[in-house]
Formats: structure tokens, sequence, C-alpha cells
């Protein structure tokens, strides 16, 4: 079951649409369903902010959208390009050009440079032997420059603050160039003042460059003032709406609200109170 509110002032076309998707596992020939019946778009040059309890389903939705596992039924629609063309059709290759993915965790790597890692996001283009060209480097450190760390481009990774790394990671997506960038709780590890960086960034990289990105996260409060679209999951139904259109609706209150927790829906804030 889900619920869907109108997004009527909305302009940007969408990239992504699921149609009657159904998500979750199969194990020994049997499907354990996570939820179904999914509709909802993401559009470009907006930032979608995924948001739900946890165990509802959000990575496993993220994952199935980024096509790390398969959906179980209905579809995944792709339209980058003009064409309008199912997930599932295409190769790992094209994947590879079409969809960028940060993860959660934090990257293990030693004796790399900022500039280095960055320059792992060109791979979809380079040859066998992975050498970057000179036009791959300019990319490079058009990215860095673009989350606002090009001081950062010759340390080595292992030596950077949280919120450092992870605007890196960000660099390491946009050196991609994909049209698409999902995010798995990209402000998990960060202090609030860098939660704060990393949303504007990623809201103002969706603007400027007509990305469309995509993220889970937590933070309930700054996806309500950052976001451009809401995708609340509970109990297998998805609620899609601005933070507006939600908090309308009284899909947020139900979401927020308990014992010692108000929800004040005229100005999108949580509260809490005195039990």
């Amino acid at each position: 079951m889900q619920k869907k509110m109108s997004i009527e002032t909305k302009m940007n076309h969408p990239t992504i649409t699921l149609e009657q998707l159904s998500i979750g596992y199969r194990q020994k020939g049997n499907a354990k369903v996570v939820a179904s019946h999914l509709n909802a778009e993401i559009r470009q040059g907006e930032l979608t902010c995924l948001l739900g309890s946890n165990g509802v389903g959000k990575s496993t939705l993220l994952r199935t959208l980024a096509a790390f596992q398969p959906k179980l039924e209905g579809e995944i629609w792709m339209n980058t390009d003009g064409k309008r063309v199912a997930l599932s059709s295409y190769t790992d290759k094209q994947l590879s050009r079409i969809i960028g993915v940060v993860l959660t965790e934090k990257p293990d790597v030693k004796n790399m440079t900022v500039r280095e890692l960055v320059g792992l996001g060109r791979s979809p283009y380079t040859g066998f032997w992975g050498m970057l060209s000179e036009s791959d480097l300019q990319m490079v450190d058009e990215s860095i420059a673009l989350v606002g760390v090009s001081e950062l481009r010759e340390r080595l990774v292992d030596t950077l603050s949280d919120g450092e790394r992870q605007k890196v990671m960000i660099a390491k997506a946009l050196a991609q160039q994909t049209p698409v960038i999902f995010l798995d709780e990209p402000t998990a590890f960060l202090d609030f003042p860098s939660k704060v960086e990393v949303m504007q960034l990623l809201r103002r990289l969706a603007r400027t460059m007509q990305k469309t990105i995509f993220m889970s996260t937590h933070d309930l409060e700054l996806a309500l003032q950052v976001a451009d679209t809401l995708w609340l999951m509970e109990k297998g139904q998805l609620s899609v709406g601005t933070p507006r259109q939600l908090a309308d609706a009284g899909t947020l209150s139900c979401f927020v609200e308990r014992e010692g927790i108000t929800f004040d829906e005229r100005t999108l804030s949580v509260r809490v109170t005195e039990s």
C-alpha cells in the first residue's frame, strides 16, 4: 500500500520511475518481501531524501535502485538521455556511467592521496591499464574543486576528518560523471556543522549540475530543511512529497510523534517535551 502526494509545482523531469516495485530477497526459492507496490519518481535537479525507521527496508530499497540486488516484481525505469529504459537491461559497464554510489562505510585506503582516490571515479572511462589522461585529470581536479576541498588534493586520505573524507567521496562520484548519484547515510559519522555542509553541498550540486541525487538519512530535521522531496518508508508503505506536503497531510506527525516528542507542522520542526 502506498500514499503518494502530488507535486504540482515540480517541473524537473523524472530520471527514475518505480512502477509496482516489490523489493526483498530470494532465499531457497522463496521470496521474502520487504516492501511491495511501490510507485514513485526521482527527479533531475532535486535532492531526494529517503527516511524511515531502522529495519523498515531503506537499505534494501537503495541497493535495489543501485542494481546491487535484483527486484522481486515490478519495474525500475531509467530516463537519463531521453529514452525510458528498464534498469535491469543495463550492463554493469553501462551502469557505471549512469549511477554513482557513495556508501556509508569509510574507505579503507592507505598511502593514497585525495587526488588518487577521486581519480578512481574515472575507471569507467579508462582503458585496460587504468591510466588517466590529461582530460581525466582535469575532471578529477574539477570535481575536487566543486566540493570545496582543492587545498586537500595532495593530502593522504587517512589523515582527513570525517567531514573532509565524505566530501572527497562525493568528489569521486562527481568524477564518475554519472547523471544519478545514490548516497547511503552520507552524514552518519559527521558532527552537526559537517552534516549541514554535506547536505547543502548535495542540494547545490543537484540544482547547479542538474544531477539526480537520492540519499538515505536518519537526519530528519536536516532533511526537512534541505530536501526538495522526501520518501518516507513505514512498514512497507511509501509516502512521497515535499516536506510541506507530508506535513500538511499529517504523515510526518504520525511518523515522528510519540511520548515526549511532538512535531510542529507549521515550522517543520521536532520538539522534545516533558513526559
